[in-house]
């Protein structure tokens, strides 16, 4: 998108400038950042529930006889194996393996599929599925202006929607999706999302949004539901150690860089797109891997940022890719990728430069945060 084009608008643009949201840029999309305070809407979702509009994520329509051939061929995963009714994470790689997206695709029917993209990669998400369409007896569809995606999440969601749906939530497990009716709304609904929570993302038009939105705040508000915005959703995936498209990955990364190799299935049928530089970069992980990406937990109190060097003995080690105070843990944190022979929990002597200063940090596994099920 050109720095002269107007900001793309959800359905729900008008409702978060009535509750104050503080709005941004985000790929193109004027979307909240937070409504009031970032730490009280983070903390929301931790013990309560938090609202989120994600309705600049992008959605993709793939149907057709052959349309589970085309997405086990263009994506890495092994897409024909998964059930109707559920969904699975998965990436699309460049032919040199390097990560063009992560993704989430559910399977809505026999035949057809949904590929839910990040918004700064929908549009060289949905160029590379139709490129690599051809020769398939498949059709690949743009759908964003199609939905717009509400999620709930946070302990208390799933009695906040219950309230509001006949659907069987109970039998809904983590990564898969239904069709229902929320608040009167038709909805597919999914239980996913990018918080380290349970909770749900529901997927309507763009014209029933305000309404369900309104529900889940009415039927919400009693046990503590708030609206949130994408500042807090940063700082919770970072918590749940999950991986942000231009911070964990990038196209000069392949899964196995990331630590992400188990979503590449190079078992199943055919062959796809950067197989043979995916089996490469393996077999790199597998012998002499190259930087592993890690926590950090500050010892002090000043916040790393996302190109921060990692250093150790004055040398540098690694680099930030992401970093935020932490409200769960009170203290900032971040993730980076280190060189392997400091990436051990507990590394001794392990510190990120902050504008000069050596700022001492502990090494531990991912995630920061998880909650107790």
């Amino acid at each position: 998108m050109s720095s002269s084009s107007p900001l793309r608008r959800t359905a729900l643009d008008a409702l978060h400038r009535s509750l104050g949201a503080t709005m941004t840029d985000f790929a193109g999309w004027d979307m909240p950042l937070r409504y009031g305070s970032e730490r009280d809407e983070h903390l929301a979702v931790r013990t309560k529930a938090g609202l989120f509009d994600l309705s600049h994520m992008g959605e993709i329509t793939v149907t057709g006889p052959e349309a589970a051939r085309l997405l086990d061929h263009a994506l890495v995963g092994n897409i024909g194996s998964v059930g109707v009714g559920r969904a699975r994470y998965t990436m699309i790689c460049q032919a040199d393996g390097g990560i063009l997206d992560d993704l989430i695709v559910y399977r809505l029917g026999e035949r057809e599929y949904m590929v839910v993209a990040n918004a700064s990669n929908a549009q060289v998400v949905l160029d590379a599925l139709v490129e690599r369409s051809a020769g398939f007896d498949a059709e690949v569809r743009d759908d964003r202006d199609a939905y717009a995606l509400i999620a709930v999440q946070g302990p208390e969601s799933p009695g906040i929607l219950k309230s509001l749906t006949d659907a069987d939530l109970d039998g809904l497990k983590y990564y898969a999706g239904l069709p229902g009716t929320v608040a009167g709304v038709p909805a597919l609904i999914a239980r996913t999302g990018y918080t380290g929570e349970d909770g749900f993302e529901l997927f309507v038009a763009p014209e029933h949004a305000e309404k369900l939105w309104q529900a889940l705040t009415e039927a919400g508000t009693p046990v503590g539901l708030a609206p949130c915005g994408l500042s807090c959703r940063d700082t919770l995936r970072l918590e749940a150690g999950m991986p942000l498209y231009g911070h964990e990955l990038t196209t000069s990364l392949t899964p196995f860089d990331a630590g992400l190799g188990r979503v590449v299935k190079f078992e199943k049928d055919g062959d796809f797109v950067g197989r043979a530089a995916l089996l490469e970069a393996a077999e790199r992980a597998a012998q002499n891997p190259p930087r592993v990406l890690v926590g950090l937990v500050a010892e002090g109190r000043r916040v790393p940022r996302a190109g921060y060097a990692v250093v150790s003995g004055g040398e540098v080690i690694g680099e930030v890719t992401s970093g935020a105070p932490s409200p769960t843990l009170g203290r900032p944190i971040a993730m980076a990728y280190v060189d392997a022979a400091h990436s051990a929990p507990g590394t001794a002597g392990v510190a990120v430069d902050i504008r000069g200063s050596h700022e001492p940090y502990e090494v531990v596994a991912l995630p920061f945060y998880k909650r107790q099920k």
